[in-house]
């Protein structure tokens, strides 16, 4: 049988095919209308499920991965070194995300019209600085059963943040309450991975209904976006990760990619950091020559936390879909997106639904069609390559980094 990455392109050339072909036919036919009916019903149930899992899996995810961080509290300054280095280079890797997108702007002037009804809805007021600042601080804390209920993410996040703070400090006291959230996240996962079950026809749906209504001019921008994100991603594994480690670390590019070309290889080949998890260790313990007490804490935890690759996607493809329907978006809209982005790709469990649903709520932060992810998923499996060598670069860097920074601190671990 398939695997679930083949049957999603299987479904994507027949979604198009198929699509097209009733685009030569016209909506006067019959077939045509009711084949658009069905698609559409299939799409938004899709969509609605998706939107089903977004808050709980985000709350869950982020109160976990906050809360496990207290098996650690005894290397504070290396954890504190490491949270650094990995928010700086996903910085880093958004910013360049984002100049990139605003410079060459792929899908502008090509409004799609199975956007349109999302965006009717869309509401856009200007803001001053200060109204912005003040609106933004706002939205950050409210009364988190609200916050739930209305799917307001920033202020979920806000709060599972706190709670996962307050599990930390607890320590034992709480175990029982972490076990539990443990529990509703791997549950949040298994429904996750029922949902994918229709992922193949879900997309089908929609880009069925993409190429009936739309002329195929969106295949020639999807491949501008397609090299811009690639030229992006390679351009801060290849430029702006191999100088930060020069400035501090004085390593070089090529003394690093020597020691670390297997461990890249395999991220390539596998798209997972998980599944190169063993082999980014041992490049970085037996090849690069970091302590085995560093790579084990900054490695595993890089894995699940410190994704540049991703950001860096996610924050582009927010800004790709904005200009397909029409939106230009603002710098503080931008500046969600930002945000959005950074706690979007360090909260996405090591499943590539998972991912799918973290960029659901990038696009939901500033209000863009959820349908989107129609068109990104797809083309996701070939991007997918070369984020996750950029993620892996990362993880092993940040180990080089961090060794550097805490070499005069050996009592921070016992050998």
């Amino acid at each position: 049988m398939p695997s679930l990455n083949q049957q999603i392109f299987i479904a994507a050339v027949l979604g198009l095919a198929i699509g097209g072909l009733l685009h030569h036919v016209g909506s006067a036919s019959v077939t045509y209308e009711w084949t658009l009916y069905a698609a559409n019903l299939i799409a938004s149930v899709f969509v609605d499920l998706l939107k089903m899992v977004l808050i709980p899996l985000v709350f869950s995810t982020i109160v976990v991965g906050v809360a496990n961080l207290q098996a650690n509290k005894n290397i504070h300054q290396v954890w504190k070194v490491t949270l650094i280095f990995f928010v700086s280079s996903m910085s880093l890797a958004m910013l360049l995300g984002l100049f990139v997108m605003n410079w060459i702007r792929p899908g502008e002037g090509i409004h799609l019209a199975m956007f349109q009804e999302s965006m009717n809805s869309f509401e856009y007021s200007k803001m001053n600085p200060a109204e912005f600042f003040t609106n933004f601080l706002h939205s950050l804390f409210q009364n988190p059963i609200n916050a739930l209920a209305k799917g307001d993410i920033l202020a979920v996040v806000v709060f599972a943040l706190f709670l996962g703070i307050a599990l930390v400090v607890g320590g034992e006291r709480y175990r029982n309450i972490l076990n539990i959230f443990q529990e509703f996240l791997d549950l949040m996962m298994r429904i996750i991975g029922w949902i994918m079950l229709i992922a193949p026809l879900g997309i089908f749906s929609f880009l069925l209904k993409l190429a009936a209504t739309q002329n195929l001019e969106i295949l020639t921008t999807l491949a501008t976006f397609i090299l811009t994100i690639i030229g992006a991603t390679l351009f801060h594994g290849v430029v702006v990760l191999p100088l930060l480690l020069y400035a501090i670390t004085r390593k070089t590019p090529l003394w690093f990619w020597r020691g670390a070309r297997e461990a890249l290889m395999t991220a390539f080949a596998t798209s997972s950091s998980n599944a190169t998890l063993p082999v980014t260790l041992r490049c970085t313990q037996e090849k690069l020559k970091v302590r085995k007490d560093i790579t084990g804490f900054v490695v595993p935890l890089g894995a699940t936390l410190n994704m540049d690759g991703t950001a860096l996607y996610e924050a582009a493809a927010a800004l790709f879909i904005a200009n397909l329907a029409g939106i230009d978006l603002s710098l503080s809209q931008q500046l969600i997106v930002f945000c959005t982005a950074m706690i979007a790709a360090m909260g996405a469990p090591g499943m590539p639904s998972a991912g799918m649903v973290t960029m659901v709520l990038v696009l939901q932060s500033v209000g863009l069609p959820v349908e989107a992810i129609a068109i990104l998923l797809p083309i996701d499996r070939l991007l997918d390559t070369f984020r996750t060598t950029v993620n892996v670069e990362g993880d092993m860097i940040g180990s080089l980094i961090v060794e550097r920074y805490v070499a005069k601190i050996d009592t921070v671990f016992g050998d």
